[in-house]
């Protein structure tokens, strides 16, 4: 009986032991995860002469369905079909100040997860964040530029489904 014990008991601990030494060599001390950052584009925004006219245009001619902001563009994520997302279609007036301190006529919108996690990264990385992250009811948004001088705006959506 003694001897069945110790037999149980050496080979609990081996099997523990093993589980122990495999979980040190696949996990590397000081090697962190990758952090996801854009998980997608969360729109296109350009500068026209006349917002309202384009919508218009593009409403009556190609079918999109507009808003105050623009077309919004539903999909479901590749990885969780139960989880939606959306990309925004957005013209903006000619003489907008929304895209500087870029002079260029465009701005794109990128989805990330974290976006608490990513500004601190972009910092560490010298990346120019232009504002504080702002939080609203459809998501938190930041501004950066990126190394030509574009104007980029990071969106974490609060959208779960």
């Amino acid at each position: 009986m003694v001897k069945g014990t110790v037999i149980v008991l050496a080979l609990g601990a081996s099997f523990s032991a093993g589980f122990a030494f495999n979980a040190v060599l696949t996990k590397s001390p000081g090697k962190q995860e990758k952090m996801k950052r854009v998980t997608g584009i969360g729109g296109i925004f350009f500068k026209c002469n006349d917002p309202e006219k384009i919508k218009e245009w593009y409403k009556t001619h190609l079918g999109f369905n507009m808003d105050a902001y623009g077309a919004k563009f539903e999909w479901r994520q590749a990885d969780d079909s139960t989880q939606k997302g959306s990309t925004l279609w957005s013209p903006f007036p000619d003489k907008t100040k929304y895209f500087e301190p870029s002079s260029k006529d465009f701005m794109i919108n990128y989805r990330v997860d974290d976006l608490e996690a990513l500004v601190a990264a972009l910092k560490e990385e010298g990346v120019t964040v232009l504002d504080n992250i702002e939080t609203y009811d459809y998501g938190k948004f930041v501004h950066i530029l990126d190394v030509e001088g574009n104007k980029i705006e990071l969106w974490e959506p609060l959208e779960k489904k």
